[in-house]
């Protein structure tokens, strides 16, 4: 096999943001620039040679083609073996599982999530480590130091390879597996859930459900799992083929993109289980029969209930949460009396925690749940984890909520989001911010004390990193709280995001609307930050 040693020059936007290196497609496309920053990763790798790399992606459009260029790097590069997905298709819960299983150096996720997709829209690229989870910042900031010296890249002069046909090759001094994407996680589904009551319950009808896969990964693995194993309805999975531009769609399950589901679920004649999954299948939206679970309630509820899952009949370790979602999970380790981490944005920061053993159960507010089974958060799982959560129970999804919320008191919450800011009014309202929090601490708002005002920093307590400006907390004496921060996983300028929560112990207000409910502190957010007035927006770009 020739080696190939090609000319480049380094470009100076190869920064990973929370998960991985986020561009528009055209931008991938430019001369060198995939080879770049995949040699940038390999360059700051050590002692891989002839070991083993997983994978693959979400589906999107370019991922067939870049994943034959890594291919090609992976080989000049002195990788032993590649397992790839089929077809190039691999959720990331699947990639990090099949890392795992085979004691795989790393892998390579291609996606941009619950970004759009399509020639003139979004692509991605991660590293997992050999856990199976994202790299952490050690690693993306050494990426980002070689993609700025970077010179050269090594390609394999090599044929593409077919990526649809199942079985093992040997290409020179590479071995290539093509394995199916489905097979293997599924069989780790079964070792954590209840197969056979969940079964009887979808087959007799008890359970009624309706996933929508929103044209993207996941599609698969819900007809597999959902259809073929457990018996629902031919159909119950709609949307299930995965396109390369996600059927002109933008792929992010909340309610206002996964309109079809939101429209069964709150229609006449509804099933008893609706969700949805995303781009590249690792976040959730839990739905019943006109309800909308929150993903902050769900994860509270997931840990309250998970000794009903045969995987954690034995108890939880502890649990853990994004700094934004909301403190439902924390009242739940406090009446158990379990630990509770309070981490970044960014699942690579549950992993340590994860393989300390520290905590069975994690979730963020931005529709990512996951349990120590696969170092990435895990749509399908979690979806899963609540059929066999009603299935047990016995009851609808409403009353589920209804139960919890009656023993722990429901934290009302809401995240208001403001899509493609100019970066520079983005980070001026973040700096207005944060010049006034020396002074905000004990300012009255009617009946909103400030507590505290800070700006969340987080040492891992595994090994003593330390990760700075993550969000601008401000907390009030009654329990609420308001957050500031700017998101990561956009492409197109900033996404400033504003996180709400208030505590509601009173019984009588569990069915208030949440915006209606949270409407002093939208107010407030808005006095304190200038967002509409400094953006000349009169309202969010998405509310969830």
């Amino acid at each position: 096999m020739q080696i190939e040693t090609i000319t480049t020059h380094p470009y100076d936007d190869q920064n990973p943001g929370t998960s991985g290196l986020r561009k528009k497609v055209k931008t991938f496309q430019q001369p060198g620039y995939l080879e770049n920053f995949v040699q940038s990763i390999f360059d700051s790798l050590n002692d891989f040679a002839g070991k083993t790399l997983v994978l693959g992606g979400d589906g999107r459009y370019f991922n067939r083609a870049a994943i034959q260029i890594i291919i090609k790097m992976a080989a000049a590069n002195g990788f032993g073996e590649l397992i790839i997905g089929q077809g190039g298709l691999l959720s990331p819960p699947a990639a990090s599982h099949l890392i795992r299983k085979n004691q795989a150096f790393g892998g390579l996720v291609l996606s941009a999530s619950h970004n759009p997709g399509g020639p003139d829209e979004d692509f991605g690229i991660k590293y997992n480590v050999a856990n199976g989870g994202p790299a952490p910042e050690k690693y993306t900031a050494a990426f980002y130091q070689c993609s700025q010296a970077i010179d050269c890249y090594k390609i394999a002069a090599m044929a593409d390879i077919d990526l649809d046909s199942i079985g093992t090759q040997q290409v020179g001094d590479i071995k290539i597996t093509i394995v199916d994407p489905v097979t293997d996680y599924a069989e780790m589904m079964q070792s954590i859930f209840d197969f056979p009551l969940l079964k009887q319950s979808i087959g007799s009808g008890y359970i009624r459900l309706c996933f929508d896969a929103m044209h993207a990964i996941t599609g698969p693995y819900a007809k597999r799992i959902l259809e073929d194993m457990l018996g629902a309805k031919p159909g119950s999975v709609i949307n299930a083929e995965p396109l390369e531009d996600f059927g002109g769609h933008h792929p992010d399950p909340n309610l206002a993109h996964a309109q079809e589901l939101a429209a069964k679920m709150f229609g006449p004649d509804a099933p008893t289980f609706g969700a949805a999954s995303d781009g590249d299948g690792d976040r959730n939206m839990i739905m019943g029969s006109h309800i909308f679970v929150t993903p902050s309630d769900s994860l509270a509820i997931m840990a309250a209930n998970a000794h009903l899952i045969p995987a954690y009949a034995k108890g939880l370790s502890g649990v853990a949460r994004s700094m934004p979602t909301s403190q439902a999970v924390d009242r739940v380790a406090a009446k158990y009396a379990i630990p509770c981490y309070e981490t970044p944005t960014g699942w690579k920061f549950f992993g340590n925690l994860l393989d300390a053993g520290k905590i069975t159960i994690c979730g963020e507010e931005s529709f990512g749940t996951g349990s120590d089974h696969v170092r990435e958060k895990d749509g399908l799982w979690a979806v899963l984890f609540w059929l066999n959560l009603i299935a047990r129970k016995r009851q609808p999804v409403a009353d589920i909520v209804h139960d919890h919320w009656l023993k722990f008191g429901r934290d009302i919450y809401s995240r208001h989001d403001y899509e493609a800011v100019s970066s520079d009014i983005a980070n001026g309202i973040i700096e207005h911010l944060r010049s006034r929090l020396p002074t905000l601490a004990g300012q009255a708002f009617d009946e909103y004390i400030i507590k505290y005002a800070d700006e969340f920093s987080y040492q891992d307590p595994i090994d003593n990193s330390i990760s700075h400006n993550q969000g601008i907390r401000i907390g009030f004496e009654n329990g609420s709280r308001i957050v500031f921060r700017l998101s990561g996983t956009g492409t197109v300028g900033a996404t400033l995001r504003i996180y709400l929560e208030r505590f509601e112990v009173d019984a009588e207000k569990h069915d208030q609307d949440a915006q209606a409910a949270l409407a002093d502190l939208i107010d407030l957010a808005e006095q304190l930050s200038e967002i509409k007035k400094r953006t000349g927006r009169t309202e969010p770009t998405v509310i969830t």
